[in-house]
């Protein structure tokens, strides 16, 4: 939302203090996990705002609606393989270590020289799909200092990309 300049107001919740299983929360997401986005540009049909769970869902909803990343449904379909690929595929390779030893350096292989034009992963224009992708690239250093990035100098670059961003600062700054 900060990157494409869309008008929001941010709750923050502890997870510490269990602020994401309250009653309350738990209405907006039943699973109590964060992110969620409350829209209310779009009411449902009871009244009430639409309401969203999942990065990847909440991503192409603000793409569609607030963007102009999605022009064509070529571009809808391309995004949400995107969104996918980077909330299943790329992040269970990430972060779950019986998969970063097996699945990581073939998925880093690929995605390094997908990332190697220094283009958006789909369209003209940074969108969705690139801030999936990146922000699961962005946890590389932060996490997990001892993984070596140097086989993947493409990923390495747009690390180095995101983090002179001044949405990803200012969201880091808050973290």
């Amino acid at each position: 939302m900060e990157e494409k300049k869309i008008s929001y107001s941010l709750i923050e919740l502890s997870r510490d203090k269990d602020e994401n299983l309250q009653a309350e929360f738990l209405k907006v997401n039943p699973f109590g996990k964060l992110p969620v986005l409350i829209d209310s540009n779009f009411p449902m049909p009871d009244g009430e705002p639409l309401k969203l769970f999942e990065s990847g869902a909440i991503l192409l909803h603000l793409a569609e609606q607030y963007s102009d990343d999605i022009k064509t449904i070529e571009n809808k379909a391309l995004t949400s393989q995107w969104l996918q690929f980077a909330n299943s595929t790329l992040s269970i390779a990430l972060f779950v270590p019986s998969h970063r030893e097996k699945e990581f350096p073939r998925l880093m292989k690929e995605l390094d020289r997908q990332l190697v034009t220094n283009q958006p992963l789909v369209g003209n224009v940074w969108g969705a799909a690139d801030c999936a992708i990146q922000a699961n690239l962005a946890y590389l250093p932060l996490l997990f200092p001892y993984i070596d990035l140097a086989p993947y100098p493409s990923i390495q670059a747009t690390i180095k990309r995101v983090e002179r961003r001044p949405a990803y600062r200012k969201a880091m700054a808050k973290a």
